[in-house]
């Protein structure tokens, strides 16, 4: 006990982190679109693998909702054989960015833009889930997820079986919510897992017409992608995709990662080398066709809470959930699908930061617009191009606020008129510049003062030369420039 003195608090935390953490493997996979199972070979990696490395000592990794719409549109478009390139690429491309030491830089992403990111996945899993949690199939895009909810209402309010599977999804959604707010013991247990329980007990007891998990085994679920799967490499789509993997993943690891050091005292994450481990984690995954893999908050926070003090928890709740798949595989197939679908539209419910926005919306409207475009972006578009519509609305409103200049004349009745500039001229602001200067009068000298500007950009250069070229014409008083 000497050489692992916090072994009592690890093992206890690390079995509240396993059950907080079975349910949403195999919920976050089925809605992927993958088999139950490669949910949980991902969890086993980020205990095992991602767990042993250095980083982030508390925060736990696994299948994370915030991936799902990715992965089920890449398994969509390119096949589930193609799902383990893809992954093994963003690992090796996490790790890559971990090497140069880019890490670091993500904590400089607009917090709006990943907020947007958040709560546009939330908004299309929710869309999507509804669909499940009714025994439907759900359309491809979101936007036609949305559109199609008052046929699929339509649908689901006319068949006994439809009804029946909404009741079930309903059910696991008030269990989940309310189960921590029950008294003693049984409030301790996670409620997602409550709620997986009461429903596959109940649909069992009274033979409820439910469709249920397919499980097809460990070994054969995982199938780590041949030499002819490469190929699709060679697709732009395919790319993006790995990029969009790559980022999207780090990001969210990263902010995780902050997120967590504020719940412990313990030491702080490196995110150069917690960049590197979730690279290893995910390049793990695509050897063996799993589903990607990101650091998961409600893990990571159940993990803090439950009284965790190094790394030992997140690696044996990896050692629980190996377990579980090699001797329980089986039960897999008893939960109801409708459950697993309350579950995740619980999950995409509290990806969406309705209090954040409204505090935004008060406070900084512009960050709050971000917040809302980037995430409409990703339900309109998709999830790559809605975040790079983010980080480009980001950087302008960035450039906006730090162009600011003020422009000062001074017009005496005689003599020059002074014209004094300072601040940042750049060329957002050229126009306000170019029009108080083309206002004065023509009849008079002009002393054009640059020697308080911070900065003056080439295109605001230009354009006051060529304006004092003009002013200063055969007929006209010349314009005196003074710089620094």
């Amino acid at each position: 006990m000497h050489r692992f003195p916090h072994l009592r608090q690890d093992v206890a935390a690390s079995l509240v982190v396993f059950l907080v953490a079975l349910p949403l493997c195999v919920g976050v996979a089925v809605a992927s679109g993958v088999p139950a199972e490669l949910g949980l070979v991902t969890g086993i990696v980020g205990g095992l693998v991602t767990g042993l490395l250095p980083g982030s000592s508390l925060q736990v990794s696994g299948p994370a909702a915030g991936l799902t719409v990715l992965v089920f549109e890449a398994v969509d478009s390119y096949g589930l054989p193609a799902l383990g390139v893809i992954v093994l690429a963003a690992g090796l491309l996490q790790l890559a960015m971990g090497a140069l030491r880019l890490g670091r830089w993500f904590r400089a992403m607009s917090l709006s833009v990943i907020e947007g990111m958040l709560a546009g996945i939330g908004l299309v899993l929710i869309a999507g889930q509804l669909y499940s949690a009714a025994g439907l199939e759900a359309p491809a895009g979101g936007v036609d997820k949305i559109l199609g909810m008052p046929g699929a209402a339509a649908d689901a309010l006319a068949g006994r079986e439809a009804l029946a599977s909404l009741a079930v999804g309903a059910g696991a959604i008030v269990v989940t919510v309310l189960w921590r707010r029950l008294p003693g013991p049984a409030g301790a247990v996670p409620g997602a897992l409550a709620a997986v329980l009461l429903a596959t007990a109940v649909t069992a007891a009274l033979a409820v017409p439910v469709a249920t998990v397919e499980v097809t085994g460990l070994l054969g679920s995982v199938q780590p992608p041949g030499p002819d799967a490469f190929g699709v490499l060679m697709d732009v789509g395919v790319l993006g995709t790995v990029v969009a993997f790559a980022l999207i993943a780090s990001a969210e690891s990263l902010f995780s990662a902050a997120a967590v050091d504020r719940l412990h005292t313990g030491p702080r994450t490196r995110y150069n080398r917690e960049l590197m481990a979730q690279g290893a984690g995910n390049t793990v995954c695509g050897l063996l066709g799993a589903l990607p893999m990101t650091a998961v908050i409600v893990r990571s926070s159940a993990n803090v809470q439950a009284g965790a003090r190094t790394k030992a928890s997140r690696v044996l709740h990896g050692v629980w959930l190996l377990l579980f798949a090699a001797l329980l595989p089986s039960a897999l197939a008893w939960i109801p699908l409708p459950a697993l679908a309350g579950i995740l539209i619980h999950a995409g419910w509290k990806l969406i930061p309705f209090r954040g926005l409204v505090s935004l919306w008060r406070g900084q409207r512009g960050e709050a617009l971000i917040l809302v475009v980037t995430a409409v972006s990703i339900v309109v578009v998709n999830m790559f191009e809605g975040v790079l519509i983010g980080l480009a609305l980001s950087v302008v409103k960035t450039a906006w606020e730090s162009s600011k200049v003020k422009l000062e004349v001074m017009d005496k009745g005689a003599g020059p008129v002074q014209v004094h500039l300072s601040g940042n001229a750049t060329f957002l602001r050229l126009p306000k510049i170019l029009d108080t200067l083309e206002s004065l009068p023509q009849d008079r000298p002009v002393e054009l003062d640059l020697t308080a500007l911070h900065h003056l950009d080439h295109a605001v250069s230009t354009a006051l030369s060529h304006w004092a070229e003009r002013h200063s014409g055969a007929d006209t008083p010349p314009v005196r420039l003074t710089t620094r």
